[in-house]
């Protein structure tokens, strides 16, 4: 019997692809089964799998989805910079099929989701945040999917739009800091990720656990129970 979880990997040849798959090898759970890039077949790379992984471009999701929909695959999309009608489309695909849909797969990063939402809830209007994200300069999307969901937390909590200033130098992988300023004292929450691998090990991670959940649009914080 094989116990390991079928994955087809779209955007194969990018950056994440590539760390995905050096990982993928030497995980016991996974078998990656399928995989392309720009240019290539969606349908015929979803075809033995159980669940799809997508870090190829935003322009993708269309037929990602549709593709996804036929097929009836679990989804993994870590892709970021989704136009709101991209999102919708995410949203309304998720009423029939599982999907785990996250600007940032890194277990840190999900912990500074928590911890930024728990900041808010104490610190209320006598502090104001700030957000602060710097990346390599070959990253597109400004600001970063994970900065933009930094502030979606403190809106949520604060119901302020929150200022984010990002940064694009070197080779940076990616660091975000919120900071909480008040009279007379700053509070600062940083995550710098260091590797690639922290965001790679989540999407795999985030494939194992979608596999046969009820359709719905889940987060990585889901996946971690936090």
């Amino acid at each position: 019997m094989n116990l390991r979880v079928r994955v087809a990997l779209i955007g194969a040849r990018g950056r994440m692809g590539q760390t995905i798959l050096d990982l993928a090898k030497a995980d016991p759970k996974i078998d990656i089964v399928g995989q392309c890039d720009l240019g290539d077949s969606i349908e015929r790379t979803l075809k033995d799998c159980e669940v799809a992984i997508d870090f190829s471009n935003a322009g993708a999701i269309d037929d990602v989805c549709r593709t996804a929909l036929q097929r009836r695959k679990a989804l993994v999309i870590g892709t970021t910079g989704h136009s709101a009608e991209q999102r919708q489309l995410i949203k309304n695909t998720a009423e029939s099929l599982p999907i785990v849909f996250a600007s940032n797969f890194s277990v840190g990063v999900n912990a500074l989701f928590a911890l930024t939402r728990r900041a808010g809830e104490i610190l209320e209007s006598e502090f104001k945040p700030e957000i602060v994200e710097t990346h390599h300069t070959k990253k597109k999307d400004v600001p970063s999917g994970t900065a933009k969901t930094l502030g979606e937390v403190l809106k949520a909590q604060l119901q302020i739009e929150v200022p984010i200033q990002s940064i694009r130098e070197g080779d940076v992988v990616g660091e975000h800091t919120v900071t909480f300023v008040g009279p007379s004292e700053r509070l600062e929450l940083t995550h710098r990720a260091g590797s690639r691998e922290i965001f790679a090990r989540g999407a795999l991670r985030a494939a194992e656990w979608v596999v046969g959940r009820s359709p719905g649009l889940y987060s990585m914080q889901d996946v971690l129970g936090i």
